[in-house]
């Protein structure tokens, strides 16, 4: 769990500086002002590519946690049905 929050929470950190960075600059070229639904649209894409290259360890360290909760489950499961068979 603490690998999705850590994940999650710089994901957001990582969007919202985007963001800040397309309005001012989208503010500079345009003279004070700047389209919101574009600079949401860039900022989701820029955060999104550098989130791939930026927070790879992150990535890997959460999809390692649910590759080991999803084989306990299933060791789990086969474990419950083994049992089951056997009676």
């Amino acid at each position: 769990m603490k690998e999705f929050v850590v994940y999650t929470l710089m994901r957001v950190v990582l969007f919202v500086a985007a963001f800040a960075v397309v309005v001012g600059i989208m503010a500079l070229l345009l003279d004070g002002r700047y389209n919101l639904f574009w600079s949401v649209i860039l900022a989701f894409l820029i955060s999104g590519v550098a989130s791939y290259f930026l927070l790879d360890r992150q990535r890997e360290a959460f999809a390692r946690r649910v590759e080991a909760r999803a084989a306990r489950a299933s060791a789990a499961f086969e474990e419950r049905k083994a049992r089951e068979d056997s009676d």
